[in-house]
């Protein structure tokens, strides 16, 4: 009788740690912030350190209430780093009010309907034999492909990022993290 209590106690606890495990490998960090996958992407984003520029961009755009909707979206995710490399004055330039409109291009300009995990990017850059064109919200087109091991994103002035952290999975999408604004024409 206490063998088999013991056993039940030895497996209810490796049951909780085999749910915990589970559950924080669908977690990642970024900005120093776990990115709970049952919380949309405003809800995450504005906990990442590396992110203020970005939600602040995205509120002072009028999109929050979009990006907490249904979805899914693809964000590509710029870091506050990647905001810097922009020329002095160009976020402060955005961030008007009267620059509300050509923030919320610059904004949608990063976004892409539908849920692209990494896998997903991945076949996409295979099929289209080494480069994927994807349309953004904003109208304006991207192009994906492979730079050794990373996934590189062309915009339309030839701009590159790298996506730095992929698959940071959301309510409503996913982000994948990159190191340079994407720019549209």
């Amino acid at each position: 009788m206490k063998t088999s209590k013991i056993l039940s106690v030895a497996i209810l606890a490796f049951s909780m740690f085999v749910g915990t495990a589970s559950f924080a490998q669908k977690t990642k960090m970024v900005g120093g912030a776990e990115m709970y996958p049952d919380k949309n992407i405003v809800e995450n984003a504005v906990n990442s350190k590396d992110h203020t520029t970005l939600v602040a961009a995205v509120k002072a755009a009028g999109l929050v209430e979009t990006l907490q909707g249904a979805g899914p979206f693809t964000v590509f995710a710029p870091t506050n780093a990647a905001f810097n490399k922009l020329p002095k004055g160009t976020v402060d330039t955005l961030l008007k009010p009267e620059n509300k409109k050509m923030l919320q291009d610059v904004l949608k300009y990063h976004v892409v309907a539908g849920k692209w995990s990494a896998a997903d990017v991945a076949r996409a850059i295979k099929a289209g034999n080494g480069k994927a064109e994807v349309k953004t919200v904003q109208g304006g087109k991207l192009w994906l492909m492979m730079e050794g091991k990373n996934v590189v994103i062309k915009d339309e002035k030839g701009g590159m990022a790298t996506v730095t952290i992929a698959d940071v999975n959301q309510s409503n999408g996913v982000i994948h993290v990159i190191d340079t604004v994407l720019m549209h024409k």
